[in-house]
């Protein structure tokens, strides 16, 4: 009855809304054994600085949560498991002039709807530099920046942000693209944006995970109800690419306060019965949660030696 109600009205169905990663992370760790509830970073208000040059003028910069690939730190390719080995811990620049083989395997992006075969939905530098030969944007950054996938909030805002902060106000950068990947990209990516503008950088974050960016409290947030791992379009789909870019610039020219969210036009398929598997218990047995759960401890210790050596 309510379903012929909801056809006659037009309506969307219920599962067919923003996935609620915080929630369904919290549950979900829950019932794999970890029972202290993590706390995601929540503010009220976000620093907000204006953007006031002429876009086509712009020199751009990237901020990717993708690491490098590292032929010695096993599988990082499509459809690969989870890789905690692949794992950085320090900042690292790219030169943009060149190309760079960046993977997501040490995160966790959708793996059942998303076999991270396109590196540009996650690294939007070919986007870019169209849009750069277009005449849209000016002269591309010299250097891209990785900011490490960091669930402590304290490392992400007392180190990471601010050396990424550092660099960009040496490369006298007019803007810049922040590209997350799994929830606690989203997190971290949004802290990273915070202390940009801060400084006095305009931001807008690429993400697919609402409630965490708008959690955090960001300046600009464009928003693509996409499964994780394509924050810059869909896959082998030029024209979904740089449709998200276009509409990120817009975004950057056009926000007049912080906090502004607008969500993409853009639709993953049709039905959005993707949203209902994401670390969803209700489609999880009892045999593969604990599966999961000697899995997560056992990747835990092959990053181990990145965050010590790191530390170090």
């Amino acid at each position: 009855m309510t379903s012929d109600i909801d056809a006659a009205l037009g309506f969307a169905p219920d599962y067919d809304s923003p996935i609620p990663y915080m929630l369904r992370t919290r549950e979900y760790y829950k019932a794999i054994g970890y029972t202290t509830p993590y706390r995601w970073a929540h503010y009220l208000e976000a620093p907000f600085t204006p953007f006031t040059k002429p876009l086509a003028g712009a020199r751009i910069a990237i901020i990717t949560t993708a690491a490098p690939y590292q032929p010695d730190k096993g599988d990082q390719g499509p459809g690969a498991a989870y890789n905690g080995a692949a794992k950085f811990y320090q900042v690292y620049a790219g030169d943009t002039a060149v190309d760079h083989d960046l993977r997501i395997s040490h995160i966790g992006y959708d793996r059942t709807h998303t076999t991270a075969t396109d590196p540009n939905t996650w690294f939007p530098l070919p986007a870019l530099r169209r849009a750069a030969a277009a005449g849209r944007i000016g002269p591309i950054a010299p250097r891209f920046f990785g900011a490490p996938t960091n669930r402590s909030h304290r490392v992400t805002i007392d180190t990471d942000a601010p050396e990424i902060t550092r660099l960009c106000l040496e490369d006298g950068i007019d803007a810049a693209l922040v590209v997350p990947n799994c929830p606690v990209c989203h997190q971290t990516s949004s802290l990273t944006a915070r202390a940009l503008e801060a400084a006095g950088i305009p931001t807008v974050l690429l993400g697919c995970a609402k409630d965490i960016v708008e959690h955090a409290a960001v300046p600009r947030f464009l928003f693509s109800d996409f499964p994780l791992g394509n924050s810059a379009g869909r896959p082998h789909d030029l024209a979904s690419q740089d449709a998200t870019l276009e509409a990120a610039l817009r975004l950057l020219e056009s926000a007049t306060a912080p906090r502004t969210t607008v969500q993409s036009p853009l639709r993953w398929n049709a039905d959005g019965l993707w949203k209902l598997d994401y670390l969803n218990l209700e489609q999880i047995g009892e045999a593969e949660l604990k599966r999961r759960r000697e899995e997560f401890d056992r990747q835990k210790e092959l990053a181990r030696p990145n965050r010590v050596g790191a530390a170090a």
